[in-house]
C-alpha cells in the first residue's frame, strides 16, 4: 500500500478506527492538500451519549487535533423518525420538547473533547432540524427520492435484518436514510463538508449522502466507518451488567466511569489505550506488553486517561484515589458512590438500590455464593437489618458486591 500522506488518515489507521472507506486514497489525498471538513451524527435519543460513542467523539478529536474541522450534527430532525440500523423494532416516538432536552443533555459530552468557536479549525455543531423540518414532502420526494430506488435500498444491512426475521418496518423509518443522505448534502452546501463518519452499521446510508452529492452537485466526497467494537469476550463495548456507561456526570459519577475502564479485560487494554486515549503510540506498546499482575497499572493509566479526557484531570485522581482507598487500603472515601436507607432497611435494600442486585432473590443468591461483604465482612443473611452494623468514623457502612462495586450507605433513624 502507498505511504499515507496526511496526519489524519495515518492517525486513524494507526490507532484502529477504520473499518470501511469509500475511498482511502482519495480521502488521504484530500487531508493531505489542506483542511477538510467532516462531520458525524447523532441523534437525540437519550439525554446523554454513552460510551458506545466515544469511539465517533474521539474522530472528531482527532479529527481537529491534525488540522481539520469537525462539526457535529445533532439529530433534531432525525430522531422524529428514528433510525432503523441495527435495530429490531421501531425506536418510541419523542417529543420535541424531549428532542430537545436530549440535545441539551448530549451537547454537554463533546465540550471535553472538541474547542468550539468561530476560526477555520474550530468545530462547531449543527442541528439537521433546520432543514430537514422545512422540506415539504412532495418537493422532498421529487428533489430527492427519484435519485434512490426500492431495489438498492432493500440490499442495506438495516432494512435487511428487519425482513429477515419478519420484523415490520415502517414506511416512516424506510425514509432515514433518505433523510440522512439529504444531511450530507447540506453540510457540504452550508459548510464545504467533504467526509461523513459514523458506526459500521452506518455504512449504508453514509453511502446514500455519498452518492447524493455526487448525482445532485457533482461534488466528491467521502464516507468512512470504525469497526464494531467489542470487548474480547465479544460483548458489545459499553453495554454492562448495571446499564450504560453514560458520559454525563449526572447519569454516570465519574468514580463509576474510572472504574468501568479500570475493570477492562486483558485482552483490551492496548486497543483501548489506541482508541480512547491520546498517549503515544510508543507508550501505549511498553503498557500493553504488561504481563501478569503488572497489567493492572496499564488499567489504571487507562482509567485515568480516559476519565481525564471526560472529567478533567482532577476528577480522575479523586477517582482512583478513592478506588485505592478502598481497594487496596481497606478504606472508604467520599468520592465513592453513596446512597441513604433507614437503618431499619435489610442489606438486600441497599445492594438493589445500589444497582447490584436486582432483586431480593438476586441479593440472597449473590450472598449464598459468597459475594456481599458488608464492613470487609462476608455477610450471608442480607435479610437483616442496617442496624446491625456499626458505621464506621465517617459515618457510613461499606457495602460490596464481589471485588469491584462498593457503595457506603448513610443510615438515616
Amino acid at each position: 500500500m502507498t505511504p499515507l500522506k496526511s496526519d489524519f488518515v495515518r492517525v486513524l489507521q494507526e490507532r484502529g478506527f477504520i473499518h470501511q472507506t469509500t475511498s482511502l486514497e482519495g480521502l488521504d489525498e484530500a487531508c493531505a492538500k489542506g483542511p477538510i471538513t467532516a462531520y458525524i451524527g447523532f441523534d437525540a435519543t437519550a439525554s446523554s451519549l454513552h460510551v458506545g460513542s466515544l469511539v465517533q467523539i474521539m474522530m472528531l478529536r482527532w479529527l481537529q487535533k491534525t488540522g481539520h474541522r469537525p462539526i457535529v450534527l445533532m439529530g433534531g430532525g432525525t430522531t422524529k423518525v428514528g433510525d432503523p440500523s441495527g435495530k429490531d423494532t421501531q425506536r418510541s416516538m419523542l417529543t420535541v420538547a424531549q428532542i430537545d432536552a436530549n440535545i441539551a443533555g448530549i451537547k454537554q459530552a463533546f465540550e471535553p473533547f472538541l474547542t468550539f468557536g468561530d476560526s477555520p479549525a474550530d468545530a462547531c455543531m449543527s442541528n439537521n432540524a433546520d432543514w430537514l423540518d422545512r422540506l415539504g414532502y412532495v418537493d422532498f420526494l421529487r428533489d430527492y427520492g427519484v435519485h434512490f430506488t426500492i431495489n438498492r435500498m432493500l440490499t442495506f444491512e438495516s432494512v435487511k435484518l428487519r425482513l429477515d426475521r419478519e420484523q415490520p418496518l415502517t414506511f416512516l423509518e424506510f425514509n432515514y436514510m433518505l433523510m440522512q443522505a439529504v444531511d450530507f448534502l447540506e453540510l457540504n452546501r452550508r459548510h464545504g463538508c467533504s467526509l461523513q463518519m459514523g458506526g459500521s452499521d452506518q455504512w449504508g446510508n453514509i453511502i446514500n449522502g455519498v452518492e447524493l452529492c455526487r448525482r445532485v452537485d457533482g461534488k466528491e466526497v467521502f464516507g468512512l466507518t470504525t469497526p464494531l467494537i467489542t470487548t474480547a469476550s465479544g460483548a458489545k463495548m459499553g453495554k454492562t451488567a448495571d446499564g450504560a456507561v453514560w458520559l454525563n456526570a449526572d447519569r454516570l459519577a465519574p468514580y463509576d466511569y474510572w472504574q468501568f475502564w479500570r475493570n477492562t479485560e486483558d485482552g483490551d487494554v492496548g486497543r483501548f489505550l489506541r482508541l480512547f486515549t491520546d498517549l503515544p503510540l510508543d507508550e501505549i506498546a511498553r503498557l500493553e506488553a504488561l504481563s501478569g499482575a503488572e497489567i493492572n497499572e496499564a488499567k489504571k493509566v487507562l482509567a485515568n486517561e480516559a476519565t481525564t479526557l471526560l472529567h478533567g484531570r482532577g476528577a480522575a485522581d479523586q477517582a482512583a484515589a478513592a478506588a485505592k482507598a478502598a481497594f487496596e487500603e481497606g478504606r472508604t472515601s467520599g468520592d465513592m458512590p453513596s446512597i441513604k436507607l433507614e437503618a431499619c432497611e435489610p442489606v438486600n435494600a441497599a445492594l438493589i438500590l445500589a444497582g447490584f442486585a436486582a432483586s431480593k432473590s438476586e441479593a440472597r443468591r449473590l450472598a449464598r455464593q459468597g459475594g456481599v461483604k458488608v464492613n470487609d465482612l462476608t455477610v450471608d443473611d442480607v435479610d437483616q437489618p442496617l442496624s446491625n452494623f456499626a458505621v464506621n468514623a465517617e459515618g457510613v457502612i461499606k457495602v460490596a458486591a464481589g471485588k469491584k462495586k462498593i457503595v457506603l450507605v448513610r443510615t438515616l433513624g
